[in-house]
C-alpha cells in the first residue's frame, strides 16, 4: 500500500466535511468522542495497513502538537 495521503481525495470535500459535522450534531461529548473512536476503527481497519496506520496516528499526533503550540 502506498504512503498516507494527506492531500484531499474527495471529489467535494466540503460535503465529506459537512457530512462528519452532521452526524455529530446534537451528541453529547461523550457521544461524540465514541462516534469518533468508532470511525477511527472502522477507516483504521478498511486501510489494513500497518505501515499506514502508524504514519496516519503520527500525523495527527503531530497537528495536535501543533495547535497546541500556536494557542501559546
Amino acid at each position: 500500500m502506498p504512503a498516507l495521503s494527506t492531500s484531499s481525495n474527495f471529489a467535494n470535500p466540503d460535503a465529506a466535511y459537512r457530512m462528519i459535522v452532521e452526524a455529530h450534531r446534537g451528541l453529547s461529548d461523550e457521544a461524540s468522542a465514541a462516534l469518533d473512536a468508532a470511525l477511527v476503527l472502522l477507516l483504521a481497519n478498511h486501510i489494513g495497513d500497518l505501515t499506514v496506520l502508524k504514519e496516519a496516528l503520527e500525523e495527527a499526533a503531530q497537528t495536535l502538537l501543533n495547535k497546541a503550540s500556536a494557542a501559546q
